[in-house]
């Protein structure tokens, strides 16, 4: 097991100087010039831009810019942001925290539903329990996060304006009660996902014949769907879980925005506005580190769940 860790982190390294080296490029190929940006509400000239420019090291080539910054990056250090001249990685701390909040309340409602729903479905199956379940899940795969957010803001509204009294806060940050909504838009598209890869990982277990034997030796029905049937139908589930998780963080962007969220994906956005690279880069490497030491964890939760699996 501990080899198998080590080799696989010995993999992200190529991958998280690919996913760099790309981001990189791509960032000097954006139309815009930041220091034409920063001096353009002073009104600056050409010469107080070029100065500017000197200072930022933009005139230098971009190879040595690539180098320099690669030397840089391999200390852990992406300087500091063009616009708000803070260090980067000081710039993420400060909003990752509200990100992962985000991801992880998303997560648990996802389960929630998801579990819910496919197991029921798989346990109903072809009934219209069955049939409503996977309608719900197929809604939730197909409608939008903005709309259904809009959706379920005008809703609250309505129903804090008509009693007077605020249920929930639709806005902002703050305790949980901040975070139950957000994390009910951006979850339920994963729940719809998940219910139905449940509800076929389950529908292929309960076919097997050690359920059937579970049953013939007088097992209880949960004794035989939680312990025999649903820990053996996990295997695909919790791999769909590490990639959803990136989906995820990713997500988290279009919510953070509707619902005045301060976090990692907005400032990924505003700092790919303004060409703020540093910020870019320092962001993209932790979102991409994050993703795979998660799905890093998954693949060693496999031999968790089903003993047979071992890793050499």
């Amino acid at each position: 097991m501990l080899r198998y860790i080590q080799r696989r982190l010995l993999i992200m390294i190529p991958v998280l100087w690919g996913v760099v080296t790309l981001v990189f490029f791509l960032m000097y190929m954006l139309p815009g010039d930041p220091a034409a940006t920063i001096l353009a509400q002073s009104g600056g000239k050409a010469e107080a831009i070029e100065k500017l420019r000197e200072q930022l090291g933009l005139n230098d080539p971009l190879p040595v810019q690539y180098m320099r910054f690669l030397s840089n990056a391999v200390r852990g250090d992406f300087g500091n942001s063009i616009f708000l001249r803070q260090p980067v990685m000081q710039i993420i701390a400060e909003n990752l925290p509200a990100t992962i909040e985000l991801a992880i309340g998303a997560l648990v409602v996802a389960l929630a539903i998801g579990f819910s729903m496919g197991i029921l479905a798989a346990l109903k199956c072809n009934t219209w329990v069955d049939r409503l379940c996977m309608l719900t899940a197929i809604a939730g795969v197909s409608m939008p996060n903005f709309w259904l957010a809009l959706l379920i803001m005008y809703l609250i509204s309505a129903i804090n304006t008509y009693y007077g009294v605020l249920i929930l806060p639709i806005t902002g940050q703050g305790g949980i009660q901040h975070l139950i909504v957000p994390s009910i838009v951006l979850g339920f598209a994963v729940s719809g996902s998940l219910a139905r890869l449940v509800r076929s990982s389950m529908l292929e277990v309960l076919r097997q014949e050690y359920i059937t034997t579970a049953r013939a030796k007088g097992l209880s029905r949960r004794v035989v769907i939680l312990r025999h049937a649903l820990r053996n139908a996990l295997i695909p589930v919790v791999t769909m879980l590490g990639l959803q998780f990136g989906y995820l963080l990713g997500g988290t962007v279009i919510i953070e925005t509707v619902f005045s969220r301060r976090g990692l994906g907005r400032t990924i956005v505003d700092a790919i506005v303004w060409k703020d690279l540093p910020v870019v880069q320092g962001a993209v490497f932790v979102t991409a580190t994050t993703y795979m030491l998660v799905n890093l964890l998954v693949d060693i939760s496999y031999a968790v769940i089903d003993p047979r699996i071992r890793y050499s």
